[in-house]
């Protein structure tokens, strides 16, 4: 239970540190609270934040992170960097990490066949 809790810890801190570098980080609470429940509650804290730091700057994939992702699945992968990238302050850049997330979720769609 209490590793339980500590994942979920650390999910809200993913989310609250994705505000923190979108100050225009508004949503609507139901859209936010669907993402929380069917994708976000579906991946490790680590690797929620690797993803992030693959996607949108210049993190390097840790590989079993691949795994969570493609359990995550690829409409969840999807829609969060998607609702992430959608943000004001993201938006002229949003090809790009869009092209990154498309390559990211191959990548570990790759991996997982082989592994």
């Amino acid at each position: 239970m209490a590793k339980l809790s500590s994942h979920v810890t650390a999910l809200f801190i993913v989310v609250a540190l994705v505000c923190a570098f979108n100050p225009v980080f508004s949503v609507e609470e139901a859209e936010a609270k669907s993402l929380w429940n069917t994708c976000l509650v579906k991946i490790t804290p680590k690797c929620a934040l690797n993803i992030i730091y693959v996607v949108f700057g210049n993190g390097t994939l840790i590989e079993s992170c691949c795994h969570d992702l493609v359990q995550e699945g690829k409409v969840c992968h999807d829609n969060l960097i998607k609702y992430i990238a959608d943000r004001p302050s993201l938006i002229s850049r949003e090809t790009q990490f869009l092209k990154k997330r498309d390559d990211l979720w191959n990548h570990c769609v790759s991996i997982s066949k082989t592994a």
